[in-house]
C-alpha cells in the first residue's frame, strides 16, 4: 500500500512540475488589444493566457491556390486529402496539392451567406464500404442544416445512393450560422454541431430542447438518436440532443489522449469560446456570454456566469472568429496533442497548450499570411494541411 501511495505521490509531483514548467516558460499574452467589455473571467487563465513559442524549425508552403470555397478537410486512408467546396462539390488532392478528382452528385445546397456544402467525414469502415458523410445548408421553405451520406463511386467522381439522414429544426429563412462540424465517436456514431442561425428571433432556441439549432447532436449512421443520449425519454426534448446553448460552433474534435469532446464557437463582439463538452450540459448562449452585441449593447442581461450553465475553458475578447479546430497528432513533439484553431477574422492559426483540461499557453502562427483559416487537419505524413477562404491550401511541416 505504501509503495502504491508513494508512486502515486511521485507521479502527481512530476505532473505538477511539468505543468508548472509549462507555465514558467510562458511570456506575455499574445492578445494586446483592448477588450470589448469590462467583463471579468470566472477563473484565472480563462482568457489571455501567457504566450508560448515554437522552438522546432518548420516550413510553410502554399501547395494549391485554386480551391473554390473550401470548408471541410479530411484525410483519406491512403493519405490523400478530401476537401469540400461550399458551392456544392468535393475534391481529392494529393499531399503536394494536385487536384486528382472532382466529386459530384450532391443534393442542391443553399449557397448563400454562411451556407453551402460544409463539413465532411468518412465512415470508420470507409476502406470496405466507401461511405462519405457531409453537412450542408439545405434549401426549402426556409433553410436548415442537414446531414447526408453517400457511397463514393469506384472511379471517385460521384456519390451514389445519396440520402439525407438528419435535419435541424426549425427551418429559418436566413443564411447565417449553420455550424457545422461532424466527427465520429469511438463507437462509430456521429457528433454534429448545429448553429443558432444568428438572428434575434431564432437564437433563443439554442436554449429550447424542442429545437435542434444551437446544439451538439449525437446520432447513428442512420440519423437516429444514439442510445444513452442525455435527453432520451425527457418530455419536450429532442432525443438526439447531446448538449445545448451554443452560438455558431464551427469546430469539434475529440482529444486523442483523454477522449474528451471539445468544441469551439464564435461569440458576437468578444466571447469566442473553447468548451469541454459534457452530456446534457447547458453552455449558456444567448443568455450567458462573455461577448456583447455588435451594436455595443449587452446581450440580454449581460450575464457571464449563471448556475446551471457550464463555463468555457477559454475565451477570446476581441474575437479571432474560430473557423476550425483539431488536436495535432503529427511529428513535431512540442505540438503533440495541442489544439490548433483556425482564426477567420483573427487571420492566424492559434495553438493552445492544454494541461489537465486547462489552457496553459497560446501561440499565434502564420499571422503574416493574412489569411482566413477555414479547415485544418493533420496528414498521415505528420504535416498540417490548412485551407483558407481565399482558396489556398497550405502545408506546414517539420524541417
Amino acid at each position: 500500500m505504501f509503495s502504491k501511495l508513494y508512486t502515486s505521490f511521485i507521479l502527481g509531483t512530476v505532473l505538477l512540475a511539468v505543468t508548472a514548467n509549462v507555465k514558467a516558460q510562458t511570456g506575455p499574452p499574445v492578445e494586446t488589444k483592448k477588450a470589448n467589455s469590462d467583463y471579468k473571467p470566472a477563473f484565472a487563465g480563462q482568457t489571455r493566457i501567457g504566450s508560448v513559442k515554437t522552438k522546432t524549425p518548420y516550413t510553410v508552403s502554399v501547395i494549391n491556390s485554386e480551391l473554390k470555397g473550401p470548408w471541410g478537410i479530411h484525410v483519406l486512408p491512403d493519405g490523400r486529402l478530401l476537401i469540400s467546396s461550399k458551392p456544392g462539390t468535393m475534391q481529392i488532392l494529393t499531399t503536394d496539392g494536385k487536384i486528382v478528382k472532382t466529386i459530384t452528385g450532391f443534393p442542391t445546397v443553399q449557397y448563400e451567406g454562411q451556407g453551402g456544402l460544409l463539413d465532411i467525414n468518412i465512415d470508420p469502415d470507409f476502406t470496405s464500404n466507401r461511405m462519405v458523410y457531409w453537412t450542408f445548408a439545405q434549401p426549402g421553405d426556409g433553410a436548415t442544416l442537414a446531414v447526408a451520406k453517400g457511397k463514393l463511386s469506384a472511379d471517385e467522381t460521384k456519390l451514389e445512393n445519396v440520402r439525407v439522414i438528419w435535419e435541424a429544426s426549425p427551418r429559418y429563412k436566413g443564411a447565417g450560422q449553420f455550424g457545422s462540424r461532424l466527427i465520429f465517436d469511438k463507437q462509430g456514431n456521429l457528433f454534429v454541431t448545429s448553429g443558432d442561425r444568428q438572428a434575434d428571433d431564432i437564437r433563443v432556441k439554442a436554449q429550447d430542447l424542442e429545437a435542434t439549432t444551437g446544439k451538439i447532436i449525437h446520432i447513428t449512421k442512420e440519423g437516429k438518436p444514439v442510445a444513452g443520449n442525455p435527453f432520451i425519454g425527457k418530455a419536450g426534448a429532442k432525443p438526439e440532443i447531446y448538449a445545448y446553448g451554443f452560438r455558431n460552433p464551427d469546430g469539434l474534435a475529440i482529444n486523442p489522449v483523454t477522449g474528451g469532446l471539445w468544441e469551439i464557437e464564435f461569440g458576437p463582439r468578444g466571447g469566442d469560446e473553447v468548451n469541454l463538452i459534457r452530456p446534457g450540459g447547458n453552455y449558456g448562449w444567448p443568455f450567458v456570454t462573455y461577448g456583447i452585441e455588435y451594436s455595443g449593447a449587452k446581450v440580454y442581461d449581460g450575464i457571464q456566469q449563471k448556475e446551471g450553465t457550464i463555463q468555457p475553458v477559454y475565451y477570446w475578447d476581441p474575437v479571432i472568429s474560430p473557423g476550425c479546430m483539431m488536436f495535432y497528432t503529427g511529428n513535431i513533439a512540442e505540438w503533440k496533442n495541442n489544439m490548433f484553431i483556425g482564426g477567420l477574422s483573427g487571420q492566424h492559426i492559434a495553438r493552445l497548450v492544454i494541461k489537465n483540461n486547462k489552457v496553459v499557453g497560446e501561440e499565434r502562427l502564420l499571422a503574416d499570411k493574412n489569411e482566413r483559416w477555414r479547415c485544418i487537419a493533420t496528414g498521415k505524413d505528420g504535416a498540417i494541411y490548412a485551407a483558407t477562404d481565399g482558396g489556398k491550401l497550405y502545408r506546414i511541416a517539420r524541417k
